[in-house]
């Protein structure tokens, strides 16, 4: 899309000075100071960055990286938790700029435009057009591997939001089906709305929405806009006030208007000490969350996320990028890609984490099948893949996001949705 495919001298792209670039490497450098495993002699190193989040996540990837270098003696990878995946970007960014990138980047799959226009990545579509591992992926996943006609990245792992609820909450409040509908989602979260020791103010409310303007506050609101027909680009144009926008805003809107939901702090959405409590009975996250939730004791079940028009949710999770590096370590890192993808690779992991596999021979395996067993809560989430959608996979992207998520903030702090929303597309024309 040519409105996106502009790319700025170096020096405007957020690096304005070598202060910032030097600072950025020396924190690289702190924070890749951690000993490399030992290798047979001759072997390839590559080194992998990545933000898995929480910590015994990583332990199981990293796991997994220590099967592979026993499995792949001529290659070692040496993987580094850099931060979390807001903390990255300057430190990706000068990492590009210095000619010091990594071997392999996890991360976003909304960061490929970005990359593509700093010519940072390698399209790796010759290579997984003629592994048969392709086939094994889920085709949902598929838009998000692509732009402008190449694969710049696969996935490591997947995910998708849907609505976590309070069974016993249910129960006290009446409500014997679950919500599939907008209106069938407002009437119960009214129903769960209390004042539950009578002195006049409400205890409990039906949901907590996310207050703030970053990715997460995007993430979640966007399966709305796609359940009533919207789209972010219309004819290669930005079109963030369209219907189904105008009515996603609206409905989160309402729902805070009558009480029925409240807002989470100031970007931090994806917290459940309100749900864990009790003060909210449904909330808005992902499977990522159900071991944190089974530690906490408390009963809590999943349903898809209401539908206006249509069914909708969004893919989530991270991506893994092969960078310019040498011919060699590239070839090297594709071996590990395919790793990646394997059926080994994404029962353990999902088994390990939570997550979604990828790989469509894993989901139907006995294993995974008798993991899903004692987890019926993420056949969910298998299920809305069905009707899963990517964000757009843009230069531009991190732009539209920024200011959708400001538009669903001021929104949600009461400014009216279709002014919020052409504030946001005029100063996004502007941008761009």
């Amino acid at each position: 899309m040519e409105m996106f495919s502009r790319s700025l001298p170096i020096s405007h792209r957020g690096l304005t000075t070598w202060g910032v670039i030097l600072l950025c490497i020396c924190l690289l450098i702190c924070g890749g100071c951690q000993p490399q495993t030992p290798t047979e002699a001759g072997a390839i190193n590559l080194t992998l960055w990545h933000g898995i989040n929480p910590p015994p996540n990583r332990d199981v990837f990293q796991k997994l990286v220590d099967q592979f270098n026993l499995t792949h003696p001529k290659i070692n990878v040496n993987a580094y938790y850099i931060g979390q995946p807001d903390q990255q970007m300057p430190k990706i960014l000068t990492a590009v700029v210095g000619n010091a990138s990594p071997d392999i980047l996890w991360y976003s799959p909304q960061i490929t435009g970005q990359l593509v226009e700093l010519d940072a990545i390698e399209p790796i579509e010759e290579w997984l057009n003629k592994s048969p591992i392709k086939a094994e992926i889920d085709p949902a996943l598929l838009p998000a591997m692509e732009l402008n006609g190449h694969t710049w990245s696969v996935p490591m792992a997947t995910n998708n939001t849907a609505i976590f609820y309070r069974p016993s909450l249910f129960e006290k409040a009446g409500i014997t089906k679950l919500p599939l509908t907008w209106e069938e989602f407002t009437e119960a979260a009214q129903k769960l709305t209390q004042d539950i020791d009578g002195d006049g103010k409400l205890d409990r409310h039906g949901i907590v929405l996310p207050l703030g303007k970053g990715e997460w506050t995007v993430f979640t609101w966007l399966p709305f806009m796609y359940s009533a027909n919207g789209e972010l680009i219309e004819n290669d144009e930005v079109d963030l006030v369209n219907p189904g926008a105008l009515a996603a805003l609206e409905f989160w809107s309402d729902l805070l208007k009558d009480g029925s939901a409240i807002l989470s702090p100031p970007e931090r959405g994806y917290e459940q000490d309100n749900f864990i409590s009790g003060k909210v009975a449904m909330q808005i996250t992902g499977p990522w969350t159900l071991g944190f939730l089974q530690s906490a004791g408390i009963d809590y079940g999943v349903f898809p996320i209401p539908a206006k028009d249509q069914q909708a949710t969004v893919v989530g999770g991270e991506h893994l990028f092969v960078m310019k590096t040498t011919s060699q370590q590239q070839e090297a890192a594709l071996t590990f890609l395919e790793y990646v993808l394997s059926e080994e690779f994404q029962t353990e992991w999902s088994l390990g984490t939570g997550y979604l596999p990828v790989n469509l021979k894993t989901r139907q395996s006995q294993k995974y099948q008798d993991f899903l067993s004692e987890q019926p809560s993420l056949q969910i989430f298998l299920k809305q893949m069905a009707w899963a959608r990517s964000r757009p996979i843009l230069a531009g992207y991190r732009r539209i996001s920024e200011n959708l998520g400001r538009a669903i903030e001021a929104s949600l702090l009461g400014e009216n949705p279709q002014d919020a929303l052409k504030q946001a597309e005029s100063r996004l024309k502007l941008m761009l």
